[in-house]
């Protein structure tokens, strides 16, 4: 009979152990690999300079935009949105001046939407 193997075309004469020709043995990951992706090429959320105070600021921010009851919330929304302004965009107006723009404010609208296309 005979090894059947040998009769086969060159592409299944090799062993199943053994490496495809069109794959360099720097494409296979080493021993202990999962596969996932490089540590070395994630970017943190603060970037890639030192942390410093990302964390307090990040939290005094979260805890600036939660205390505050719904229908409060609710009304700066609907506020927002006649003016032509998102919701955070008005918070953040109210937190930093202490104002609460009004209709008659046209060119401090317009300066808030122009700082839209830099972020």
């Amino acid at each position: 009979m005979g090894d059947l193997r040998i009769n086969r075309p060159p592409r299944f004469r090799r062993m199943f152990w053994q490496r495809p020709a069109d794959i360099s043995a720097a494409d296979i990951p080493g021993i202990g690999h999962n596969g996932g992706p490089p540590l070395d090429e994630h970017i943190p959320e603060w970037g890639t300079g030192g942390i410093g105070t990302y964390f307090a600021w990040r939290t005094a921010s979260e805890d600036a935009f939660k205390k505050v009851p719904a229908e409060t919330a609710i009304r700066r929304a609907r506020k927002a949105e006649a003016l032509g302004l998102t919701y955070r965009e008005y918070q953040l107006e109210i937190l930093e001046r202490g104002r609460y723009l009004q209709t008659e404010d046209v060119e401090r609208i317009a300066q808030i939407k122009a700082r839209r296309s830099q972020r």
